[in-house]
């Protein structure tokens, strides 16, 4: 499998970085690859973002996290407050204390696959030799590309990706990393673009 057949589709240090992880993560075929990298880049903007962007209208957040919104007037003084929309719409859960506690912000999305919650954190902490529940932007400025494919590999997405370059696999793989389908057209658009190179 030749991964320089990417070059120019994906970073150049992204590129650099990914035969360590392959081999770390038994992301090694282009199967699992491709599936990865449309998922990375679908949920990085193209490997662009490695921190979640929560600054949401009052509007946006009624359309993307409608059930934590239901209140009238609630989405209107969450609108544009990163800290506020996170700290509700992620508190209380994936071991993250409740909204007061700001956890829910803390442990935001990060890294190419947006790493979310206290206990993914807790647990990719013990895998590096780095303190990520104090220093947890180190997710996103230091192991963007480590903490995907370790997050893909103990979700079992290897072995969903084996299943075939369809959409439908394209749509199980995206459910798992996303809990949803959200930005499935870009995702199947990414992994056949990086199919195509790589078969």
């Amino acid at each position: 499998m030749n991964i320089d057949k990417l070059k120019g589709k994906i970073p150049d240090d992204v590129i650099t970085e990914l035969s360590e992880v392959m081999d770390k993560f038994a992301i090694n075929t282009p199967l699992r690859l491709s599936h990865f990298l449309a998922q990375a880049a679908h949920e990085s903007g193209n490997f662009k973002h490695t921190s979640e962007n929560l600054n949401y209208s009052a509007e946006r957040l009624k359309v993307i996290f409608p059930k934590y919104f239901k209140q009238q007037g609630l989405a209107e003084s969450y609108g544009r407050k990163p800290e506020l929309i996170a700290s509700r719409v992620y508190g209380g859960r994936m071991g993250n204390g409740d909204e007061g506690s700001r956890e829910g912000f803390k442990f935001r999305g990060r890294g190419y696959l947006q790493l979310t919650g206290k206990n993914n954190y807790a647990e990719f902490d013990k895998f590096v030799n780095e303190d990520i529940l104090t220093n947890p932007d180190l997710v996103a400025t230091k192991y963007p590309l480590l903490s995907a494919a370790w997050f893909f590999h103990k979700n079992g997405l290897n072995a969903i990706s084996d299943k075939g370059a369809d959409d439908a696999t394209v749509t199980s793989v995206t459910k798992r990393v996303n809990g949803g389908t959200i930005g499935l057209p870009d995702r199947i658009k990414h992994f056949k673009e990086y199919y195509s190179l790589i078969v």
